[in-house]
């Protein structure tokens, strides 16, 4: 469905990508992993219209589009759900999924259905949430995470990048996120998931791409793969 080649992009001294490439197919789960400095954030940054590359294309279903902002992004059904999450933790959870894309009817909002919409959604994606109008900051990490994906899917976009999902969540949360990155899945979204655990990315990815230095070290079928050789791609210590 979304598809980058050749892109590249330098600050300066810096080489942060050079002539990176990446699929993501619709029903697919990609992982993209890499050191520290490998170009993870960059290129999450060049598909979510937040920094516009030096060269290359991006293609939407074989037909080249420009993303020259987060906006352009939202509009060709790109979703990013950030680490920080950007959640108002002052608010509940139904604020936090339509904000900014509130239901109104003549400028009046729609409280009740939005309320509705919200259930529906969790429900869909069987997220258990027991309370949805208490403040977000009152839920667990887990569930503020499930909150965040959910509401990127608000906009129904056919990707969704996940920065991070799983940081900083025992062992229980985690597995709530990773059963929920598999519902999208199912639902036929491409998942771009970029993560640093590699026990994560081999529970639910179907390829795992593999970064290094600014530039493509690997691609794998995570299924027909060994950790070792995903590690040996993300150091540099073997061929691949």
């Amino acid at each position: 469905m979304l598809s980058a080649s050749g892109i590249s992009k330098r600050y300066r001294a810096v080489q942060a990508l050079d002539d990176v490439r990446l699929d993501l197919p619709d029903g697919e789960v990609v992982a993209l992993v890499g050191d520290n400095g490998a170009g993870k954030s960059t290129l999450v940054k060049v598909l979510s219209g937040v920094v516009i590359p030096d060269q290359g294309v991006i293609e939407r279903d074989g037909d080249p589009v420009r993303i020259g902002s987060p906006h352009d992004a939202q509009r060709l059904g790109v979703a990013t759900v950030h680490q920080d999450l950007a959640l108002c933790e002052n608010l509940d959870v139904v604020a936090n999924l339509f904000l900014g894309d509130e239901r109104r009817r003549f400028s009046v909002l729609r409280p009740i259905r939005m309320e509705r919409a919200a259930r529906e959604l969790l429900t869909s994606l069987d997220v258990r949430i027991r309370d949805i109008t208490v403040p977000v900051a009152m839920l667990s990490g887990g569930q503020r995470q499930s909150v965040a994906i959910a509401r990127a899917l608000v906009g129904e976009p056919r990707v969704v990048i996940l920065d991070e999902p799983t940081a900083a969540l025992g062992v229980e949360q985690t597995a709530q996120v990773l059963d929920l990155i598999r519902r999208l899945r199912d639902r036929g979204l491409a998942v771009l998931l970029i993560s640093h655990n590699l026990a994560d990315v081999r529970a639910v990815s179907d390829r795992v791409v593999v970064l290094r230095l600014g530039r493509n070290a690997g691609e794998f079928r995570t299924a027909e793969s060994t950790p070792e050789e995903i590690v040996g791609a993300i150091t540099g210590s073997s061929a691949s």
